[in-house]
């Protein structure tokens, strides 16, 4: 039920998201399965509300910065480099290189969404911004990368489910 009607919100409450509801969601979001299990998603709380609009006037398209604006935190994932996908020297485990890590992180994604939409809260994964400004401004260390922004928030929107393509276009059996 969760999974089926989890939406992308865009329009927030003017409501805070308090520290434990956000905790619970991470522990939550941490039995998101990892490549050998190496659980390189973190997570960075943004409330600071100077922070949150420097990121919305000049790091982020319009349709992203109207989101921002209105939500009390955003939470921007970063991910450990060069673990997931690769062995103990360092080379790849397999073609795909280091598109593992970005792998990890989208489940990780989806696992903290469908966590908060377990508490009630909206969320909206962004992937659109500057991830060279926003890294310096939230001082990521250079061994993590910026993979993506989520707003969280109270919901002011219950948007319909988009048109899903049918089970007969999706799978197929060999």
């Amino acid at each position: 039920t969760c999974i089926k009607t989890r939406r992308s919100i865009r329009q927030f409450k003017e409501q805070e998201v308090t520290k434990d509801v956000l905790e619970d969601i991470v522990q939550t979001a941490s039995s998101a399965p990892s490549w050998k299990n190496t659980q390189i998603t973190r997570y960075i709380a943004i409330e600071d509300p100077s922070i949150l609009k420097k990121i919305a006037d000049d790091y982020t398209p319009v349709y992203n910065s109207n989101i921002i604006r209105q939500i009390p935190m955003l939470v921007a994932v970063t991910f450990i480099k060069g673990r997931s996908g690769f062995e103990r020297d360092g080379s790849y485990s397999t073609k795909k290189g280091d598109r593992w890590q970005m792998f990890d992180v989208g489940v990780a994604c989806q696992s903290f969404c469908l966590a908060a939409k377990e508490q009630g809260l909206g969320t909206v994964i962004m992937g659109i911004f500057d991830e060279e400004k926003i890294t310096e401004l939230l001082e990521i260390p250079p061994e993590r990368e910026l993979a993506a922004l989520i707003a969280v928030g109270w919901p002011d929107d219950d948007p319909q489910a988009p048109k899903r393509k049918a089970v007969t276009d999706l799978l197929e059996y060999k």
